[in-house]
């Protein structure tokens, strides 16, 4: 079977924006190539490229790239994703925005990813490790095993290591949490790594639930996680110690109210995903949810926020 990829060249702080828009559209899959880190030569990789705008395929810049079967109607799913990245501008700087074209194999786009994608420590304790890659732990690290796969998540992006280092920090033996949009799972498998007793993950993408469920049993952790497919917090009813949630901050605010009726009394609520000229707009919509500020971090240009229900 034939896939077409389409990437688009932007800045990191826009990364998540772009992954939720190629979401959106329709893609099967997204995967995200920071030149921070990657350590092959990418050309020996990608191989010849047509493009939809003049230029070459640029050499700068975070590429987001995105998955269609070849009987998927590209031309449409261009037009829509050109539409959003205008609209985006008004809110990010994307960057260059190019957009490129090329026809794959299946197999080459569901492994190509792979080259790129190493063991990291993400915090003082854990290492995120691709279950194709051997690692040997120093004294006191934790592995992660991760297979993405076609979702979003790989544990490298700041917001992900912002959210678990917040974790690491927060969470108690036993604890109740509850992931929002969880993507891959890493964070729920953080959760229970670091002596979560139970967690709640939720997705709207069934396929960020397959992902989930695939990489809870790669680290035999399906009875600890109940996974399923829902909007924010919709499909929950537990009262939890603490939420996570490494989305977009135009989608954190959306929820502030949720998650306050949905935490114990000193419940944190862990966000992420948050660009640093969106810091405030998520700062009051918390404060005015009647969260206190418990920190806030900073990874480039990325926030992450620790806010604690506090009954007055």
């Amino acid at each position: 079977m034939k896939w077409n990829e389409v990437a688009v060249n932007t800045n990191r702080e826009a990364v998540e924006a772009v992954s939720h828009t190629f979401h959106e559209i329709g893609a099967s899959g997204v995967s995200i190539e920071d030149p921070l880190d990657m350590i092959k030569d990418r050309d020996s990789l990608f191989g010849e490229i047509y493009e939809l705008n003049p230029g070459d395929y640029p050499e700068k810049g975070v590429n987001v790239k995105a998955y269609f079967p070849e009987d998927f109607d590209l031309k449409t799913a261009t037009q829509q994703l050109n539409t959003s990245l205008q609209n985006l501008k008004a809110f990010f700087d994307i960057g260059n925005g190019s957009i490129t074209i090329k026809e794959m194999d299946e197999t080459d786009w569901a492994t190509a990813w792979k080259a790129y994608y190493k063991p990291v420590k993400v915090s003082d304790k854990i290492v995120i490790v691709p279950t194709w890659e051997t690692y040997i732990p120093e004294e006191g690290e934790i592995i992660l095993e991760l297979d993405p796969g076609m979702a979003f998540g790989t544990g490298t992006h700041p917001t992900t290591q912002l959210c678990i280092r917040m974790l690491e920090s927060y969470v108690e033996q036993g604890q109740k949490v509850i992931d929002v949009g969880c993507g891959s799972g890493v964070l729920s498998i953080a959760s229970v790594l670091l002596g979560a007793g139970s967690v709640h993950a939720l997705d709207l993408d069934d396929v960020a639930v397959s992902s989930t469920r695939n990489n809870l049993d790669l680290n035999g952790f399906l009875d600890h996680v109940r996974v399923e497919q829902g909007n924010l917090l919709e499909k929950t009813h537990l009262c939890a110690d603490i939420i996570v949630s490494n989305i977009l901050a135009e989608v954190i605010v959306q929820f502030t109210d949720d998650a306050w009726d949905k935490l114990e009394t000193d419940g944190l609520f862990i966000v992420s995903g948050i660009i640093m000229e969106k810091k405030a707009m998520v700062i009051d919509a918390l404060t005015v949810a009647g969260f206190v500020i418990k920190e806030v971090a900073e990874m480039e240009d990325w926030v992450s926020i620790c806010a604690q229900k506090k009954q007055v």
